[in-house]
């Protein structure tokens, strides 16, 4: 059974830093494209950061150049580094991993979700 778990969430001043982590856990050969994703009160889900197994990424243009993702495949970890925080990056941000390789499938997951607030 594959879970995803998130940290590092939590409330911090405009102009702060706050570190996401997102941990796979069970017997895993591998894992595609992870990312995050951020969803706020009233809106839909939308992409902030996702980075390919070559190390390719790709920002939401809201995040670019204060936000920084990660991984590192001996450990099943993605994370995020997210620097000059806004009140409006204010959501539940969900770790997502695509095509996670165990003996018997190859699925896609997502984490429970933290929730990062940011105030003025």
């Amino acid at each position: 059974q594959v879970q995803l778990v998130e940290s590092g969430g939590g409330l911090v001043q405009a102009g702060g830093s706050l570190r996401l982590s997102c941990a796979a856990s069970g017997t895993i050969f591998s894992i595609g494209t992870m990312g995050w994703y951020r969803q706020a009160p009233g809106k839909q889900r939308e992409l902030v950061a996702v980075i390919t197994r070559g190390g390719s990424t790709n920002y939401a243009d809201s995040v670019k150049g204060r936000f920084a993702i990660s991984r590192d495949d001996a450990k099943n970890t993605v994370n995020l580094q997210m620097n000059s925080l806004k009140p409006e990056d204010t959501a539940v941000y969900y770790c997502n991993a695509e095509q996670v390789a165990t003996m018997t499938s190859a699925d896609d997951y997502w984490g429970q979700g933290t929730q990062v607030t940011v105030s003025s």
